[in-house]
């Protein structure tokens, strides 16, 4: 029996993670209305599955998954460390649904949300995958990518005879892009035990992508691309593993209405598309010329590649840089090493430039998603106080959002941001993470109560408050350290169905 192995989609968990311009304070102070979007009676609640996946539209829906109350019937051999089932939500107006499963399915979980509602994501069957191994479970149950649509649920199913799918997103025509076993031959270098492909499906249709020659093809995240002909992704080239990776030669991709592109590497063995966006642009990470690094710590840069031109996008100095979301302006951010790899940044890469958007004082930090309007969200840590904070970052301000969402993922063109983070009561070793929803309070018909909620404080003011009292960490992470366990941290928080199939 194979394990699930990383291989297409492994960057997307490496989850340690204008221009030249100094960045300003807020200037003043600004409320946003806090929810917790809560359970469905059980402990936890999970937000994405992988980063560039959307599950917040711009009417303000939430997708998600949640545990039930339905302790896991194969305990202590669980599918969620909490032992628990989950089901995948759907969040309206202070309303959360439940949108079940397949008929004799157990789990479900959520990919993305398109402007329309419907929901792409995973479901469990009623039958038994005798290829993969599944956590500490002998037989791991098949998983399909599904289709939420106006209150139905719809099985897509898989390539061929292949026993096991997943969607990556949901567009707003209603596209599904996903990947799907296409038969049960063993491959050691898929992640699903089985050759795989990515796919879309459209009005019942599943297509095969297909992949650039070898064995294994993957779709990227959505960001923001609405285009049904556009998708990025990656593929082996062969089967044949090289000395440095001990994996085959991997590129990305740009499948364009029946046409796959092969889009290069900066030079090594391995690299991956992130996204992209309407305008055909790509945005993904390469290993550098020999593979240098390789294996146990691979020098990647962050690239773009737009309509035949790649672009190295450059670090802060250090050996790394990943990008996690294109906008349709071409506007990316992510992360990137400092000189020495001594700290990672928040980065934003903008008309060729590379910006450090870190706050002042802190050491590390990411970004995460960008919406049309160039607001930024993501998190930044004090390696002095220890304060971990939520910050938005919107043209030339830095605001620090005192809230307990440690990872806020998206943020939407109303300025709305979701994210997963730790109820009162919950410890981070716990599993016991719900998503919530931030709301702006100015110009926002949604938002009420908001004196009962969060505050959101200028940089400056909100570190004053946070280092008052709080012993110091002498700066004892380095950022390998500090990328080690954000890793752990969001294995832990992002552990829903949606991950099953890449992180095992």
């Amino acid at each position: 029996m194979k394990s699930r192995r990383l291989t297409s989609a492994s960057s997307l968990l490496l989850f340690i993670f204008w221009l030249a311009l100094p960045l300003q304070m807020a200037a003043q102070h600004t409320r946003y209305k806090l929810i917790d979007l809560g359970t469905f009676g059980g402990p936890s609640a999970y937000g994405q599955a992988f980063p560039g996946s959307q599950l917040l539209n711009n009417a303000g829906v939430v997708a998600g998954a949640a545990d039930i109350t339905t302790p896991d019937p194969n305990a202590p051999n669980c599918l969620n460390p909490d032992c628990f089932l989950n089901h995948a939500f759907r969040w309206r107006g202070g309303v959360l649904t439940d949108l079940g499963t397949i008929p004799g399915g157990s789990i479900s979980g959520v990919s993305s949300i398109n402007a329309r509602g419907w929901i792409a994501g995973i479901s469990t069957t009623s039958e038994t995958d005798p290829i993969i191994a599944c956590g500490f479970q002998p037989l791991c149950p098949q998983s399909h990518a599904v289709l939420w649509k106006d209150g139905a649920i719809i099985e897509i199913g898989t390539l061929g005879v292949g026993l096991e799918s997943n969607s990556a997103y949901v567009n707003n025509s209603g596209a599904v892009v996903g990947f799907s076993t296409i038969n049960t031959s063993p491959d050691p270098f898929s992640f699903l035990g089985a050759p795989t492909h990515a796919f879309i499906w459209r009005n019942g249709v599943m297509r095969d992508l297909g992949t650039l020659g070898g064995p294994d093809s993957a779709p990227s995240g959505g960001c923001d691309n609405q285009r049904s002909d556009l998708v990025a992704g990656s593929s082996f080239l062969d089967s044949t593993p090289n000395a440095a990776t001990g994996t085959p030669t991997q590129h990305a991709f740009l499948w364009n209405n029946g046409n796959l592109t092969d889009i290069p590497t900066l030079g090594g063995t391995l690299a991956f598309g992130q996204c992209a966006n309407n305008r055909g642009q790509v945005i993904g990470q390469s290993n550098l010329p020999d593979d240098v690094g390789c294996p146990d710590s691979c020098a990647q840069h962050a690239f773009l590649w737009d309509n035949g031109i790649l672009t190295d996008l450059g670090t802060l100095g250090g050996s790394f840089s990943q990008p996690f979301w294109l906008n349709n302006e071409g506007e990316a951010v992510g992360w990137a090493l400092t000189a020495g790899d001594e700290e990672f940044h928040a980065t934003l890469w903008r008309n060729g430039h590379i910006t450090d958007l870190n706050p002042d004082g802190d050491c590390f930090s990411i970004a995460w998603a960008i919406n049309s309007k160039g607001q930024i969200v993501g998190e930044s840590f004090n390696c002095d106080t220890g304060a971990l904070r939520t910050v938005v970052w919107d043209k030339k301000s830095v605001i620090e959002l005192d809230v307990p969402i440690p990872t806020p993922t998206n943020i939407n063109d109303r300025g709305e941001i979701t994210g997963v983070g730790l109820p009162p009561g919950c410890e981070e070793t716990d599993f016991c993470g719900h998503q919530f929803l931030l709301i702006p309070c100015d110009n926002n018909a949604d938002a009420h109560d908001c004196d009962l909620n969060a505050e959101i404080v200028s940089q400056s003011e909100s570190r004053a408050k946070t280092a008052t009292g709080t012993s110091n960490f002498q700066r004892r992470y380095s950022a390998r350290d500090f990328v080690t366990a954000l890793r752990a941290r969001m294995m832990r928080q992002y552990r829903n169905l949606g991950l099953r199939s890449v992180i095992q």
